[in-house]
């Protein structure tokens, strides 16, 4: 069964907390939280797969008690026996994919039984994306007193797949400040690193959602030059709002460059 690429343009805002919580140790809570505002997900957990054969349990965070034992048990052998796996090996680096809807069938006796009967799993959706020869295979849950999720909740999770797939990947790649993560993105990455630094410094700070007043006291400059600055970094950029710009993180973050 093949996978599906998916867009990298996820709606603005939408996983922003996610993103901004990069490289810190409150990483999964902030995911779960995000997952569970957008699309009721019960649930979520990160695996890393590396076309060598090794595979682990890097992130287990949501409602299932048994969790941690199933991410080690998957991690251990069933990894194997994933009829995701030819999927998720087909992936091509940096272009995040979302893997077919869940079905029972697709799992053999055993398999079923310990991932999805035991534990109260009744619906799942996952996402991945390649760095180099690692596979971040991310799932989301929903167990029996959920139910299964609904077509909106499932069309939601497809939107936002591409931009909490590389904020996962960006996460366990490199555990750094969020505040240099995003530096380092202005830094180096075009159409930001066109923008003077000035120019930088203020928009960094409307991606971490601080107001404009707030941005000026905090760079002690005046609130029309605070304005200024955000027009002409808007005017570089050839967009108009906040939306747009965390549009544009976003797809650096998604793209093969930025995570490989």
């Amino acid at each position: 069964m093949r996978s599906q690429a998916v867009p990298t343009h996820p709606s603005a805002g939408d996983v922003t907390s996610a993103v901004l919580a990069i490289g810190r140790s409150d990483f999964p809570n902030v995911l779960i939280d995000t997952l569970r505002r957008q699309a009721d997900v019960g649930h979520c957990t990160v695996f890393s797969l590396s076309r060598g054969g090794a595979a682990h349990c890097l992130l287990d965070a949501g409602n299932i008690p048994i969790g941690g034992d199933l991410g080690a048990a998957y991690a251990g052998q069933f990894h194997e026996s994933d009829p995701n796996r030819d999927a998720l090996f087909e992936g091509e680096g940096g272009v995040p994919i979302m893997l077919p809807a869940f079905a029972p069938r697709m799992y053999g006796a055993r398999y079923r039984k310990i991932f999805f009967q035991d534990s109260g799993i009744v619906d799942k959706c996952a996402a991945a994306i390649w760095t180099g020869d690692t596979c971040f295979y991310v799932n989301f849950y929903r167990i029996v007193a959920q139910g299964r999720f609904s077509a909106a909740q499932r069309e939601r999770l497809e939107a936002i797949a591409p931009a909490i797939a590389a904020s996962v990947a960006r996460h366990f790649q490199e555990t750094v400040a969020p505040d240099q993560s995003l530096a380092a993105l202005f830094a180096t990455r075009p159409p930001l690193s066109a923008l003077t630094p000035r120019e930088q410094e203020v928009c960094r700070r409307i991606l971490a959602g601080f107001s404009s007043e707030a941005i000026s006291q905090g760079l002690g400059i005046s609130l029309h030059s605070t304005l200024t600055y955000r027009k002409r970094a808007y005017e570089r950029l050839g967009i108009s709002s906040q939306s747009e710009l965390f549009a544009i993180v976003l797809r650096l973050l998604a793209g093969p460059n930025h995570v490989n």
